[in-house]
């Protein structure tokens, strides 16, 4: 491996733990094997690469004696046979394909070396994702709403077997109903301390034909074709907590897809999207909502209602009051999610001005307004202060 520091091959530092140090090659194995990537020189020169590392620094001796002396320290042909004795041979101790085969397990899906295991591999089945539109009056006050989910439930016919009625399920020939078979996969590296060999590694490996159940089912159920589940539409009912955002998902415990070889079922999430309100708009528990109010009312001020969710509050306009001004209403908004009270409702003023006037009022308006500018600042304080500053501007 020309002289490449075997750190810099695995990527990790020169104090890294063994952990570290198999993580490593772990990944890069995977990354690289030949079975993974065919035909591709580049990566098999480098898994080899990769083993030639692994194989020194998987050994608390060998990399002992390669952090001391280098590659000459763990390289028979450098110092002689003998040169530094007492490391052992490449294939002896956790350097040797003790530790290879355990990786390699990982890579094909089974166990590696010896006996095998029997018995189907279990895996929890997918979740499943569902998306529910709901109201702000549901949002807040919280809501129970129904459903209607594809769901996988037992087969009725064969009750869950798979199976036609009268038969049952069989060993499975190829693997002997242990669920496993043994591969022999070669490495297709030739370490520098195998020089003439090409290592192979055993592996036991998830049967392919009863996907590692040990048993084959030789006259499937017609109504299930075999599954031992069909799939129904079901009407499940969803309980949307007071205080739910938009966005946020509700989970159903086992209500998504069923696990392979009778694993648990998944999970359901209902991901929830609440509507646009006519009248207010949500900052997390905090409401929004504008108050129209009238030339008269902004002017002379008064009690006026506003809007809430689920109840009307009153409030007091003071006199003068201009457009933009907020009103805050404590603890009339959305419930915290997780209990705790609630948000605000802030309600934003905004003079409406008066539209479609008849002659008279047109003619009362216009005289209100010169009674005003007579006035000046008295009446009008900001439109006389603007009207200072447009002189000065053009003067």
């Amino acid at each position: 491996m020309a002289d490449q520091d075997y750190y810099e091959v695995l990527g990790v530092s020169r104090d890294a733990s063994d952990d570290e140090i198999k993580k490593a090659y772990r990944r890069l194995a995977m990354k690289y094997h030949p079975d993974r990537n065919n035909g591709d020189k580049a990566a098999e020169e480098k898994f080899k690469q990769v083993g030639e590392a692994y194989s020194i620094l998987s050994d608390p001796q060998k990399r002992a004696a390669y952090d001391r002396y280098g590659k000459a320290g763990v390289d028979p042909s450098a110092a002689g046979a003998g040169g530094f004795g007492g490391f052992g041979g490449f294939g002896q101790g956790q350097g040797g394909f003790g530790d290879f085969s355990d990786i390699f397990s990982e890579i094909f899906g089974g166990g590696a070396g010896g006996g095998r295991r029997g018995g189907p591999k279990v895996f929890r089945g997918a979740d499943v994702s569902y998306s529910l539109e709901i109201t702000l009056e549901q949002a807040v006050a919280g809501a129970k709403t129904d459903i209607r989910v594809p769901v996988w439930e037992e087969c009725e016919t064969c009750h869950g077997s798979g199976c036609k009625s009268g038969t049952s399920k069989k060993t499975c020939p190829h693997c002997g109903g242990s669920g496993m078979i043994n591969i022999n996969t070669k490495t297709r590296f030739r370490p520098s301390y195998f020089p003439f060999t090409e290592p192979s590694v055993e592996v036991d490996a998830s049967c392919p034909y009863c996907h590692g159940t040990g048993e084959i089912i030789a006259d499937p159920c017609p109504d299930c074709q075999g599954r031992g589940r069909n799939r129904k539409t079901k009407t499940l009912e969803i309980n949307i907590p007071a205080g739910i955002n938009d966005g946020q998902r509700i989970r159903i415990q086992g209500k998504g897809e069923p696990g392979p070889n009778g694993g648990p079922c998944g999970d359901l999430f209902v991901q929830v999207f609440i509507k646009q309100h006519e009248i207010f708009q949500r900052d997390g528990d905090d409401l929004h909502a504008d108050l129209p109010l009238s030339f008269a009312t902004a002017a002379l001020g008064g009690e006026v209602s506003v809007p809430t969710m689920g109840t009307e509050a009153r409030i007091t306009i003071p006199e003068g009051t201009q457009t933009g001004k907020i009103f805050r209403l404590r603890g009339k908004g959305v419930p915290h999610l997780h209990g705790g009270g609630n948000g605000d409702l802030y309600v934003h003023a905004f003079v409406e001005t008066p539209v479609n006037l008849t002659s008279k009022q047109k003619k009362m308006l216009k005289e209100f307004d010169e009674s005003i500018k007579e006035g000046g600042t008295k009446h009008s304080p900001q439109s006389t202060s603007f009207l200072d500053k447009m002189k000065k501007f053009f003067s």
